[in-house]
């Protein structure tokens, strides 16, 4: 007589997870280009407060011998609050774009933290975006006025006297400008990336 007992199946095994979906090479990108506009903002942000910081001057140039020997005292970024204010925010956004570099380097390393890191990137880079633009604004309303004077109130030209002083003052400025274009260009950065990775 047969056996009606049905022979046991064997165990199947449980299927394996679903792989992890490998990051997108745009994300990849993505970072690789904010890792270099960020070493940018680095060597803009150093070579700003350098320019600025060695803008000394204490010795007049190229003026009468008259007004040369009226002119003594030497002039120095630290006489104007506002040349303060410029290397402080500067030397900021240098110590800022440091410690955002180690971050994007480390979600090159781990792209799952990508978007909690865009998020806080696209935030604090408008935060130091205005620091660094206001700076450069109070900075250059002194250069001009260094550079033009202001008959209305007796205030002399000061780059008649001490052009090397100016030189500096202008390539400084320039400098920070071009860190502050840095900085509006990695916040749309961020801003499109985290917009394509919360789409996707």
């Amino acid at each position: 007589m047969a056996s009606t007992d049905k022979p046991t199946d064997p165990e199947v095994p449980p299927p394996p997870p679903p792989p992890r979906p490998a990051p997108s090479p745009c994300w990849t990108d993505c970072f690789a280009l904010d890792v270099a506009l960020r070493v940018l903002l680095l060597a803009a942000a150093i070579t700003a407060v350098v320019v600025m910081v060695t803008s000394q001057q204490t010795k007049p140039s190229s003026v009468p011998s008259a007004i040369n020997s009226l002119v003594r005292s030497p002039v120095k970024f630290n006489h104007s609050p506002a040349f303060i204010y410029f290397v402080a925010a500067l030397s900021v956004a240098g110590l800022y774009s440091i410690i955002t570099i180690i971050a994007s380097i480390s979600v090159i390393l781990k792209p799952e933290f990508s978007k909690k890191f865009l998020l806080h990137f696209a935030f604090w880079d408008l935060l130091i975006l205005g620091v660094v633009a206001s700076a450069v604004g109070a900075a250059g309303a002194i250069a001009y006025t260094e550079l033009k004077g202001n008959r209305h109130v007796d205030w002399t030209k000061v780059c008649y006297v001490y052009d090397r002083h100016c030189k500096h003052l202008a390539a400084s400025l320039a400098v920070a400008l071009f860190a502050a274009v840095l900085l509006a260009l990695l916040a749309i950065l961020s801003i499109l990336s985290l917009h394509k990775r919360i789409r996707d």
